[in-house]
């Protein structure tokens, strides 16, 4: 972790900037910092509140905050498994100081667990004594690996990291509506909906970004999640009271890049900064369809014995996205009832499989993205909790020829008049909204047309016909898949709720008996309207827009008749039978 990186990295010089104070360096000597503040790049001033913020590197075992048995057991261990031999091995693999290596060193030896061999034969003025563990070292290397089998970076104290999440808040950044625009640069976006989105990431409290599938709940989430400067410092690992738990993962923590490095001069020279922490942008944790229970709690290798910290917090001082909310393997209301402690009250709360809690401060920013309505998700208790509601509509038609324009000149290609009609009067036949994901797909779909055929990439009607197939699906008739479906007599019926179809027939099933009986549906439309009514509620949960038997409602819908009900405002068994009724 060098100087140069962090203050790259926070926006106060560029990599230019960097190497021209490295030549500096060279010929005049002193610290970086110093050749920044010569060439007029920095004030003194700027320096010290970097390396304010930063962790400070501590000089002796007790500064760490960790039991110094466990630092022992992990000099013994590295020496054990790793083969190493020299102090400055050592000390780089467990990411301290020599100051604090070298009297582990002399314990180890007091304790006849190391013996001196000879000197090392590397190049250069300092040597080293080359070390090797006696019998009882390795006896006690080994009991140690039973313990616990992890082996790297020394973990930071509980009480440190307690402090450091709460002093890198998110909310210590400001986001601005220029930094706004300039991350959405590029993106057709409403300035009603940046007027909103904007205080909801300075509030640091949960979001949740609801409406139709395909117009941008994702890829807004994403930008949020990208759109701060400011750096942060997460741990390798943590002590938990013994135990360890790993927090910094390369798979999640954009680690602050080497500006040095990357132009191909000598690293910056070091800074008091501690290296038991890695300085990374703000994380943006992504999870799905996947998101269990199991994944918010500590994870226990039973054969390392050492914890994987949760998804949410290696997301501290970040951006957490639970995309395709309401469609985990867990049900929404579990999950929804393990964030209700955090979001209230800002602390979150881990156990270990001794039974032991630690707390955590809970402190990061929370994304819902979902194309469910809230009220099929969660109750007006947990509602209240989630300050920030952000509808996606879909576009209207201006907006939507502008995504297509910008699109097509992105990629190459000109949207004629005629083709833009082309595909609006497919959409409305096909009933199907207007949506911010359809222009992408159709250029995407034409360009592997085009890439197919040879032939330049552009528009034509057959290629955006082609498209469109793709885009949607041809509505069953009675002719498909080589079979005669006969309705007969089951054809779609009407049940009005404020104006909204209820129930239509999708086809015939043979019940057991013999007797052909109508297969059931439930519009999405009328889900979402009965749900908010509060009736049928049970079916919309269990059953929306999927085939209803009569062992799940508990009414045989067979005997419904072409008449008009009225669904009556009540529990969905009652509803069910109030319909069946003659």
């Amino acid at each position: 972790m060098n100087l140069g990186d962090i203050l790259v990295a926070k926006g106060l010089v560029s990599t230019a900037d960097i190497n021209r104070a490295l030549e500096h360096q060279r010929e005049n000597g002193g610290r970086l910092g110093g050749s920044l503040v010569a060439l007029g790049m920095l004030t003194s001033e700027q320096i010290d509140r970097v390396l304010e913020e930063a962790p400070q590197a501590p000089l002796t075992a007790a500064a760490t905050g960790v039991d110094p048995a466990l630092l022992l057991e992990l000099v013994m261990k590295g020496m054990y498994t790793e083969n190493l031999e020299l102090a400055s091995q050592i000390a780089e693999a467990l990411k301290l100081s020599s100051t604090i290596v070298n009297p582990l060193l002399n314990e180890a030896k007091e304790r006849k667990f190391v013996e001196t061999l000879t000197a090392s034969s590397g190049g250069g003025s300092m040597t080293e004594l080359r070390l090797s563990l006696t019998r009882a070292g390795r006896e006690f290397a080994a009991e140690a690996m039973k313990r616990g089998q992890y082996f790297g970076p020394a973990p930071v104290s509980l009480k440190d990291y307690q402090e450091r999440i709460l002093r890198q808040r998110v909310t210590n950044e400001l986001v601005t509506r220029q930094r706004l625009e300039e991350g959405f640069a590029g993106l057709v976006m409403t300035e009603r909906f940046l007027s909103r989105l904007g205080p909801a990431i300075n509030s640091g409290n949960a979001i949740l970004i609801y409406g139709p599938a395909g117009n941008g709940k994702t890829t807004v989430a994403e930008i949020v999640g990208k759109i701060f400067q400011n750096v942060i410092y997460v741990p390798y690992c943590v002590d938990l009271d013994g135990e360890i738990m790993k927090v910094y993962d390369p798979a999640l923590h954009r680690k602050v890049a080497d500006a040095g490095e990357q132009q191909g001069v000598a690293s910056v020279r070091r800074s008091r900064v501690d290296t038991r922490w890695v300085a990374c942008h703000r994380p943006m944790v992504i999870t799905g369809g996947e998101l269990t229970i199991e994944m918010l709690d500590l994870k226990y290798n039973p054969v390392a014995k050492f914890y994987e910290a949760p998804l949410h917090v290696k997301a501290l001082n970040g951006t957490f996205l639970i995309d395709d909310f309401g469609r985990q393997r867990a049900k929404p209301e579990d999950i929804l009832n393990r964030w209700i402690v955090p979001l209230n009250s800002r602390v979150d709360y881990l156990t270990l499989h001794t039974g032991k809690s630690v707390t955590i401060p809970f402190d990061e920013i929370v994304i819902f993205a979902t194309n469910m309505h809230p009220d099929d998700l969660m109750d007006p208790a947990f509602q209240r909790r989630i300050s920030y509601k952000l509808e996606t509509v879909a576009p209207p038609e201006d907006l939507f020829r502008k995504t297509f324009d910008d699109m097509a000149k992105k990629s190459g290609l000109e949207l004629p008049d005629d083709i833009f009609k082309q595909v609006l009067d497919r959409v409305r036949e096909s009933e199907a909204p207007l949506a911010y994901f359809q222009p992408k797909f159709i250029i995407e779909q034409v360009h592997a047309s085009c890439k197919f055929e040879g032939t330049k990439p552009q528009f034509t009607a057959e290629n955006v016909e082609d498209a469109l197939c793709n885009l949607f699906v041809k509505k069953a008739d009675g002719k498909m898949f080589g079979v005669k479906r006969s309705y007969g007599a089951c054809r779609r019926f009407e049940f009005p709720f404020n104006g909204v179809r209820a129930v239509t027939a999708t086809g015939w099933t043979a019940a057991p008996s013999g007797v052909k009986r109508a297969r059931w549906s439930l519009s999405q439309a009328y889900l979402r309207e009965a749900v908010r009514h509060c009736a049928l509620r049970r079916i919309a949960a269990t059953a929306a827009n999927s085939p209803i038997s009569r062992r799940a409602v508990g009414a045989d819908f067979s005997r419904l008749r072409p008449r008009r009900h009225a669904i009556p405002q009540s529990n969905c068994y009652y509803s069910v039978r109030a319909l069946a009724r003659r």
